[in-house]
C-alpha cells in the first residue's frame, strides 16, 4: 500500500463508489452518526470523506470539515453538498490523512469511516487523528478487520497481495491495530452485513502506547 496506488484506485472508484459501497456500508455510517452525540457549535472532522455519503446525516447545528486524498472523490462530495444545500459542511479539502494541515486540538470529534485499512501507515493515521482532536474529544472509527474465523482468515490472507490494486488491505488485525495505535476504545460494536465490520468509539489519549479496556457490545 502506498499513496499513489491509493489515489489511483479511488480515482477509478469515484464514478461507481456510491453504487458499490453506498447501501452495504450505510449501517456502519449510521452507527457512528447515532453515537456522535454532538453539541451545537462543535467542530467535527471526517477523515477520508470520499464522495460524502455521510455528510447529509450530520446535524445542521455542527460544523463539519471533510478531507480526502482523492480529488475525484472530493468532486462528488462537493457536488452533493451543493445539490443538497448542506449548511453544516464547513470545508472539503484534499489532504493526506497521515499529514494533516490542522493545528493541534482543533476538533471536538474526529471520524474515520472505512479508512484505517486504506492508509499506508495506520499508526501514523491514528496519531494524526489524536493530535487534531481536543483533549476531551472523541475518535470514531468504522472499519473491516481481519476475521477470527479460520476459513475467512485464510481467504483474506490469500487475497492480501491484491491490496495495492484494490486500494485497501484485507488483513488488518484488530488486536494488533489497538495495540500499535494505543487507542483507548471505550465501546465496540459490530456493523453491516453479518457484523463483519467494527465500530470503535475512542477517547483521546495524550500518550500513545496503552490500549483501553472498553466495553464490547455485540
Amino acid at each position: 500500500m502506498n499513496l499513489e496506488s491509493i489515489k489511483k484506485a479511488y480515482g477509478r472508484y469515484a464514478r461507481y463508489y456510491d453504487t458499490l459501497f453506498g447501501a452495504i456500508m450505510h449501517p456502519g455510517r449510521m452507527a457512528i452518526m447515532n453515537a456522535l452525540e454532538c453539541i451545537p457549535g462543535q467542530r467535527v472532522l471526517e477523515v477520508g470523506v470520499g464522495t460524502g455519503l455521510s455528510l447529509p446525516h450530520y446535524p445542521t447545528s455542527v460544523k463539519v470539515t471533510g478531507i480526502d486524498i482523492s480529488s475525484e472523490m472530493l468532486a462528488k462530495a462537493r457536488h452533493r453538498v451543493a445539490l443538497e444545500g448542506l449548511i453544516q459542511i464547513e470545508a472539503l479539502i484534499e489532504m493526506d490523512a497521515e499529514y494533516m494541515q490542522f493545528p493541534d486540538n482543533a476538533f471536538d470529534k474526529v471520524v474515520a469511516m472505512y479508512v484505517a485499512s486504506v492508509v499506508p501507515d495506520p499508526v501514523r493515521f491514528v496519531d494524526e487523528m489524536r493530535r487534531v482532536c481536543k483533549p476531551d474529544g472523541e475518535i470514531f472509527i468504522v472499519n473491516h478487520f481481519r476475521s477470527k474465523n479460520p476459513l475467512m482468515k485464510t481467504v483474506e490472507g490469500m487475497l492480501a497481495p491484491l491490496s495495492k490494486l484494490a486500494g485497501f488491505r484485507l488483513d488488518l488485525d484488530l488486536d494488533r491495530f489497538r495495540e500499535d495505535t494505543g487507542l483507548d476504545v471505550v465501546e465496540m460494536r459490530s456493523a453491516n452485513l453479518f457484523g463483519y465490520w467494527k465500530v470503535l468509539r475512542c477517547r483521546k489519549q495524550p500518550v500513545r502506547g496503552q490500549a483501553g479496556s472498553g466495553a464490547v457490545v455485540a
